[in-house]
């Protein structure tokens, strides 16, 4: 018995080692250090001590702005960030897509109960329930085709040049629910809405955006491509495991293309949210189709943008570095600027 007992014992410790070898210590690290006394403090802290490259955030606390930076615009010249550097802001992109949908549904040039086949007929033999499919359940994540990004075979190392080479991906490939069934996020649905906005328009939808979203605001640091801005001012990206810096990789899908400053985003995001940026006619139907803050992720940048209603608080996060834990990460970096706004 005795020697049942020291065995069970022995196996026990053993499994505990083992256990702990999986802690993932740096997350438990940031998420157990000590509340800084100020948001430039606790920025600065994850930084030095939680192996994130650079950071940026933007707060608006009942109108009143303030700015915030710490770490590398671009580690290897050593040139340290600042608040105005422009970001990647990736899926963030999705919100100006959604308000622009929603302005064109609202001047009945779109109609949500339209059906892919209906819209973009070419494909509707090659999209499995498009003739099911309506423009409302595109907006709402909610038209069961696969998201490309997810795919094994999506090129991140030589990113497609066109909407038409990364809808190719999915093409003939089976729904993955049956429409309006569930959610799942699919980032193929917002490139398809900019194709539709694109044929209901005549033009560009990033034309569009630029009109009625960007310049009413007097967004002049908003930008849809990255080619469009000189890419000195972009922070560089970085990677866990990779050397290189990804500022260069040019992703051009709509709804994760935009490249924009802290502040831009921000005065966009507070217009979404104290309603602003739309009529009442578009606030009550957006309302119905999307929501009112976002996250976006790109090989090298990491962002967040939300609205806090009870403390009447916008906060933008921007971190240069993707991979790992770091998501995890900015997520514990953004709850505790939250805290800091709270003290």
């Amino acid at each position: 018995m005795k020697s049942k007992k020291v065995i069970i014992r022995i196996i026990t410790f053993v499994m505990l080692i083992v256990s702990l070898a999986f802690v993932p210590w740096g997350i438990v690290k940031m998420w157990a250090s000590p509340l800084s006394e100020t948001i430039q403090m606790d920025i600065e802290s994850a930084v030095t001590n939680h192996n994130l490259d650079g950071v940026i955030v933007y707060v608006n606390q009942g109108g009143k702005a303030s700015f915030y930076s710490a770490g590398w615009k671009d580690r290897d010249k050593k040139i340290e960030t600042d608040p105005e550097s422009l970001f990647k802001i990736a899926s963030i992109s999705k919100l100006y897509i959604a308000v622009a949908a929603t302005k064109l549904i609202d001047e009945q040039r779109l109609n949500l109960d339209d059906t892919l086949s209906t819209l973009m007929p070419e494909y509707a033999n090659q999209i499995e329930f498009s003739d099911k499919i309506s423009l409302r359940m595109l907006i709402k994540h909610r038209s069961g085709i696969p998201d490309f990004i997810k795919l094994k075979a999506f090129p991140w190392s030589n990113l497609p040049i066109s909407n038409k080479d990364a809808l190719k991906l999915v093409l003939g490939m089976s729904a993955d629910f049956s429409p309006d069934s569930k959610y799942a996020y699919s980032n193929t649905n917002y490139l398809l809405i900019g194709e539709i906005m694109d044929k209901a328009l005549g033009y560009s939808h990033q034309q569009y955006i630029k009109e009625e979203i960007l310049e009413p605001l007097n967004l002049t640091n908003t930008f849809s491509f990255l080619k469009e801005v000189n890419q000195q001012n972009v922070m560089s990206g970085y990677d866990v495991g990779y050397d290189g810096d990804l500022k260069l990789s040019d992703y051009t899908i709509p709804g994760g293309s935009m490249v924009a400053t802290a502040e831009d985003v921000g005065i966009f995001l507070r217009a979404l949210n104290d309603g602003s940026l739309m009529t009442e006619s578009e606030r009550t139907l957006y309302s119905e189709l999307y929501v009112y803050e976002h996250t976006g992720l790109l090989p090298g940048y990491q962002s967040i943008a939300r609205y806090d209603k009870e403390r009447d608080t916008v906060v933008i996060l921007f971190v240069n570095t993707s991979g790992g834990d770091s998501w995890t990460k900015i997520e514990i970096l953004y709850n505790r600027i939250m805290k800091i706004l709270s003290k």
